[in-house]
């Protein structure tokens, strides 16, 4: 079983920075692809970025290009959302999902292709 922990949210003003982490347990989190996906109140869940087992792949929401970096580090089982240039709308719970088809070079944008989900941080964002 992979536990999955995000940590890193927090309240912030607009224009400001956030660094999510999530922490995977498991001796194979190098060969999944993650992904980060976010669910603001009453809306659904929405998929914010992805990145490949060795990072050679990356995508993201057209709502985060150019603000949002998604990256990994398989040394210590963890992947990582930079946040900059935070906007109000960017409030939501933010999730990290692990997809467990092991090294597959492929960009999952899909909620229902990942297996593993942590529990969520809240991120909020004044204006």
């Amino acid at each position: 079983q992979v536990q999955l922990v995000e940590s890193g949210g927090g309240l912030v003003q607009a224009g400001g920075s956030l660094r999510l982490s999530c922490a995977v347990s498991g001796r194979t989190f190098s060969s999944y692809n993650m992904g980060w996906f976010r669910q603001a109140s009453g809306k659904e869940r929405e998929f914010v970025a992805t990145i490949s087992w060795n990072g050679g792949i990356t995508y993201y929401a057209d709502s985060v290009k150019g603000r949002f970096t998604i990256s990994r580090d398989n040394a210590k089982n963890t992947v990582y959302l930079q946040m900059n240039s935070l906007k109000p709308e960017d409030t939501a719970v933010y999730y990290c999902a692990a997809n467990r088809r092991r090294y597959t070079n492929v960009a999952y944008d899909r909620a229902n292709e990942y297996d593993s989900w942590g529990q969520g941080t809240q991120v909020t964002v004044s204006s």
